[in-house]
């Protein structure tokens, strides 16, 4: 997934009315303002009520679903190989979110303050904030590229992370 990938997806996706934001690898990069790694996909939260909007512009595009998760995540592929891991939010009045989990007693909560701005190949982007980004990189044994990431917001925010 380059940048030039995730910009289009972002404007197929703005085209049509679907609000998101970018999370995971590519959140970090736009966080901190470059790639700091190639990138095998595109994490991308919605709002769960516009997925059918989602869903159509995506398959217009050429996307085709090759895992349904739901109701807590589901992915697409182009048949060029990008991909995008796909996560509903369910949004409060106050502008908060919840992602359901694998848990069902045990929701991924997004405060309304985690939705920020970033830059992507100097086009801004809506993401999650470094501390939401913290806070998902918990509980599991970290991969080379979540070191990398973790140590990238470290270097940049001056923010304390568990690994």
């Amino acid at each position: 997934m380059t940048a030039e990938d995730l910009l289009s997806v972002l404007a197929l996706l703005r085209r049509a009315g679907v609000d998101s934001w970018v999370a995971g690898g590519w959140g970090i990069d736009a966080l901190v303002g470059d790639q700091g790694r190639d990138h095998r996909d595109l994490d991308l939260l919605h709002r769960q009520e516009q997925e059918q909007e989602l869903l159509t512009a995506l398959a217009g595009a050429g996307f085709t679903e090759t895992l349904d998760q739901r109701p807590v995540r589901f992915v697409m592929v182009h048949a060029q190989g990008q991909e995008i891991d796909l996560h509903p939010l369910a949004f409060a009045p106050d502008g908060s979110a919840l992602q359901r989990s694998f848990d069902p007693g045990k929701p991924f909560p997004y405060p309304a303050e985690c939705f920020v701005t970033g830059t992507v190949a100097g086009t801004t982007v809506p993401c999650i904030s470094a501390a939401q980004q913290v806070f998902f990189h918990q509980g599991y044994e970290p991969a080379d590229r979540d070191l990398h990431d973790m140590a990238r917001l470290r270097e940049a925010f001056g923010i304390v992370t568990h690994f």
